[in-house]
């Protein structure tokens, strides 16, 4: 049973995904009751926004958002944005997981910048908040938001991983930062430095289960997909916090309070 004294949120993760489905049936009756009060579950693409959405309507703690992923705009068919509009004028979802990647191979520019203005510009007609994913691009994002403007409803650069030189800006316009397990690793210095200096009135936590499986002291439990490879546990989440809080240098406790009234904040279309 969830301990009212101390919660957790979940900013990011993709319970919709298919690895994850026997962690889900197993969790299915205890998941509205556990110390995890609300997950943010992101969809990436038309064929998984379905899903998001079912289990946005069989949980409580589930926050449906959908979104297309950059990954993903030069395979989604032409009628993505009727279909996307049609979901979110419902005022049931969030927007995201959107964004720009640099990082995998053969990437259009151009095309990841007409989709996520697109969703942007539509989240901030709704007054919606806005899940960001962002890799290799951060000086064209801070360009592309500042042609934009402060966003009043916020927006979650999910996983930050840009420059701590560019937070200061980032919040001008609205953003959150949001920290996953996965920079707990080796050779994230950087980033863990970075998280540092982001305000405490915008830090958010997530697993982004069921990747950016953290090192091994930040895995409450051992999941595994179809094929026996290691991903991250939505239950992890646990451990993230903990990481956070030693990080940050405050007692846990303080740091569940202090980020769950960031996430009422961000996500207060979803209070009860």
């Amino acid at each position: 049973m969830q301990n009212n004294s101390i919660v957790y949120d979940d900013a990011h993760c993709h319970l919709q995904d298919a690895r994850l489905a026997p962690w889900l049936d197993e969790s299915r009756d205890s998941l509205d009751a556990s110390e995890i009060r609300r997950r943010v579950v992101n969809g990436t693409q038309p064929s998984d926004w379905e899903r998001v959405l079912f289990l946005g309507n069989e949980f409580e703690s589930v926050i449906p958002s959908i979104g297309l992923h950059p990954w993903y705009v030069n395979t989604v068919g032409g009628n993505w944005k009727a279909a996307f509009e049609k979901h979110i004028d419902t005022g049931k979802c969030a927007v995201g997981e959107i964004g720009l990647d640099r990082w995998i191979e053969n990437y259009d520019t151009e095309a990841q910048k007409d989709a996520f203005l697109f969703q942007f510009r539509r989240a901030r007609e709704a007054e919606l908040p806005v899940s960001i994913h962002c890799l290799r691009a951060w000086g064209l994002l801070l360009e592309l938001l500042e042609k934009e403007g402060p966003y009043e409803t916020g927006f979650l650069l999910h996983s930050y991983g840009g420059p701590r030189e560019m937070i200061e800006s980032f919040v001008a316009l609205g953003a959150r930062f949001s920290f996953s397990g996965y920079f707990a690793g080796k050779g994230k210095r950087k980033k863990r430095d970075a998280f540092l200096a982001v305000p405490w009135d915008r830090l958010l936590i997530e697993t982004d289960a069921p990747d950016m499986l953290g090192p091994e002291p930040l895995r409450a439990e051992s999941t595994y997909d179809s094929e026996g490879e290691a991903i991250n546990s939505p239950n992890n989440l646990i451990k993230i916090y903990d990481f956070v809080a030693k990080m940050r240098g405050v007692a846990v406790e303080k740091l569940t309070a202090i980020v769950d009234a960031n996430f009422r904040t961000l996500f207060r279309l979803w209070e009860n």
